[in-house]
């Protein structure tokens, strides 16, 4: 039964076919997978969850990054100031006037910062002294408290100012440095009593000591010595600016940053409204993050609600734990959303299935349009319009097969062409052949007595001299005429030789350049010496290639550029020659006549309209093919492509097809 339907199905319209079978292969596919998206909801919630918590730390990483790397230049770019590297050995040494231009550096330098931008900034000498410094507090500065503290106690600080090189991380700043800079109440925080903590602080400093984002750069002198240091610092104790920004650009739940195992910045609520600062992180965290330096992942029940959290570990310069980076999503959100998908499910599929019957008929119809573009073409080709074309709808298989239908249509009327062109020439071949041997032998006897008539005529009979030398004139160009359609007529055998392409163009050259018609014209060769030696029939390509060379030639009758070019290709085994010119060009009408014999552009007399017929006969003898290209009032290159080898020969001789 299935198999009568498919075959009932099948014989249809092909766009009846496509409707029908995509309407039923929504409704099967919504009907098998509706029970089985049930059970695989739990695994859906989890992978979800654990992606967006890895894309809020992230997030929260970047912005934690981006904080980094701006204290970082603002040391970096003090340090390449000219102004602290002239002044900072001076201002060590006590001088007023280096201490206020150092100071005038610095001010500039904090000046740009946004508006309730927190940072100090400390210069300190080649021993790790203070010489000036300032605090960037809410809308105004401070000076050091105290000016001539030794900051080398700091191990970044002394590692900058040893190894010369800059260095930026997460630092621990005791108490007593944070009161140099005005920052040690911010960085006071009183522990508080949490579940599940560990029974001691990871670092003994919690509570008064400070974690900050530290730049630090060398200054040196022009000599490359280490004459001091620039440090730039964030306090983040207390400082909410980092993780509220994280919280409100990034779109993350919740974030925090601990010093230790101590949270000294959160959005974090407690059950009173306040932030949960203070608070310390569980033991199974702890266990994890601080002492294996892992990362962890997992359901905690944060303040009064459940979290999926992430925690990844802060590392000083040294590489050493001093912190954490905490991100978490709220775990009802994620439930909301299953519980939404469970009521919506089956009126999704109920509409799926009727949208899909709406899609499915433009759709059918956009994939049946062509082929049945495709089946028209065909006729019209089939009944010789060589102009069908079918439209390309975009790039995929159906625009592929267009194209490739296209092209095939553009080589069969090529081909098409060619044959009527080879009939064309074949015919005219015999013809000419007739003609010029009925004619050849008259017009020799008409030359012979006219020659005679002339020579016998008085010097004083002026008149009969001038009618007997116009009919010796115009006889020998009837006779110029029967010889090209001779040379015409014979083009069915190629006497193949050895034949140096490059010595044969030379010699071309050098044998035109001294005629009347070449007076004007600048010859140039450009003659690829690796072209190798052809199989070809050096007499008929020097006839080919002189035609095309006078055609150039009498086509600058003011003078112009007449260049000979040779190379390898376009594929392996052909040569190429190319004879270009700057003369008045081609015509896009003519272009299509150019090769027809007995076509020609010349005044009456002037030329017979066999040169190029004669040209193409010879190029297609030697199983080549010649192009042309032409823009009026530019000039015309003509493109001759050879075979090295030609295909079949016999005793020196290669008979064209």
């Amino acid at each position: 039964m299935i198999q009568k339907l498919l075959l009932r199905l099948v014989s249809l319209r092909l766009q009846r076919v496509l409707v029908v079978g995509f309407v039923l292969t929504t409704a099967i596919t919504i009907l098998i997978s509706t029970p089985i998206t049930y059970r695989v909801i739990n695994n859906y919630l989890a992978g979800a969850q654990d992606a967006r918590v890895g894309r809020d730390m992230e997030l929260a990483e970047a912005f934690y990054e981006l904080k980094l790397n701006d204290i970082d230049a603002t040391a970096l770019r003090l340090a390449a100031e000219p102004g602290v590297q002239n002044n900072l050995s001076p201002a060590s040494q006590g001088s007023f006037n280096a201490l206020l231009a150092l100071e005038e550096e610095m001010h500039n330098e904090l000046s740009i910062l946004p508006l309730n931008t927190r940072r100090f900034v400390v210069v300190v000498d080649a021993q790790g002294k203070a010489v000036v410094g300032r605090i960037c507090c809410k809308d105004e500065q401070l000076h050091l408290a105290v000016p001539n503290a030794d900051w080398s106690g700091l191990p970044i600080v002394r590692d900058v100012l040893t190894e010369g090189q800059a260095q930026a991380a997460t630092e621990v700043i005791p108490a007593d440095v944070l009161d140099w800079v005005y920052l040690d109440e911010q960085a006071r925080i009183a522990l508080e009593e949490t579940p599940k903590a560990s029974p001691q602080p990871f670092d003994a400093r919690e509570g008064t000591g400070g974690l900050a984002v530290m730049g630090v750069a060398p200054v040196k002198s022009p000599a490359g010595e280490v004459i001091g240091a620039i440090l730039v610092g964030h306090l983040i104790n207390n400082d909410f600016t980092l993780v509220d920004r994280i919280k409100e650009i990034a779109g993350v739940d919740t974030a925090t940053i601990f010093f230790g195992d101590l949270r000294v910045s959160t959005n974090v609520l407690k059950e009173n409204g306040q932030r949960a600062i203070g608070t310390r992180v569980s033991q199974e965290v702890y266990d994890r993050v601080l002492l294996q330096g892992q990362e962890f992942t997992g359901p905690a029940y944060v303040v009064n609600q459940w979290y999926i959290t992430r925690y990844e570990p802060l590392k000083d310069h040294r590489g050493q734990i001093v912190g954490m980076l905490y991100v978490g999503a709220k775990q009802s959100t994620f439930q909301e959303l299953v519980d939404s998908f469970g009521r919506q499910v089956l009126l999704i599929g109920g509409a799926s299935i009727l949208l899909s019957a709406l899609i499915a008929i433009p759709v059918a119809r956009s994939i049946s349009r062509p082929l049945s573009d495709m089946a028209q073409a065909t006729h019209q080709v089939a009944e010789g319009d060589w102009s069908a074309r079918v439209p390309v709808y975009g790039r995929g298989e159906m625009g592929t097969l267009a194209e490739s239908f296209n092209t095939m249509v553009e080589t069969l009327r090529d081909t098409n062409d060619q044959l009527v062109q080879k009939e064309k020439l074949a015919s005219v071949g015999q013809l000419a052949a007739g003609v010029a041997h009925e004619i050849n032998n008259p017009l020799g006897s008409v030359l012979l007595y006219a020659d005679i008539l002339c020579r016998e005529t008085p010097p004083g009979n002026t008149q009969q001299r001038e009618d007997l030398a116009m009919i010796i004139k115009e006889a020998t160009r009837c006779k110029t005429i029967v010889t090209d359609l001779l040379n015409f007529s014979r083009q069915n055998e190629v006497l193949a030789q050895t034949t140096d392409l490059t010595a044969l163009l030379q010699e071309l050259a050098e044998e035109v350049s001294k005629k009347q018609l070449y007076a004007k014209v600048k010859l140039t060769t450009e003659l690829d010496p690796s072209v190798p030696l052809i199989e070809a029939d050096p007499l008929q390509l020097r006839q080919a290639f002189l035609n095309l060379m006078n055609n150039g030639a009498e086509a600058m009758s003011e003078g112009g550029d007449l260049i000979l070019r040779t190379r390898r290709g376009p594929n392996a085994g052909f040569v190429t020659v190319e004879i270009e010119d700057t003369g008045t060009g081609i015509s896009e009408e003519n272009m299509k006549k150019l090769f027809t014999p007995f076509f020609t552009t010349k005044p009456i007399g002037k030329g017979t309209g066999l040169g190029l017929a004669i040209t193409y006969g010879i190029v297609k003898m030697h199983q080549g093919q010649i192009s042309v290209q032409s823009q009026l009032g530019r000039g015309t290159t003509f493109t001759v492509t050879l075979r090295e080898k030609l295909p079949t020969r016999e005793k020196g001789a290669f008979v064209g097809k």
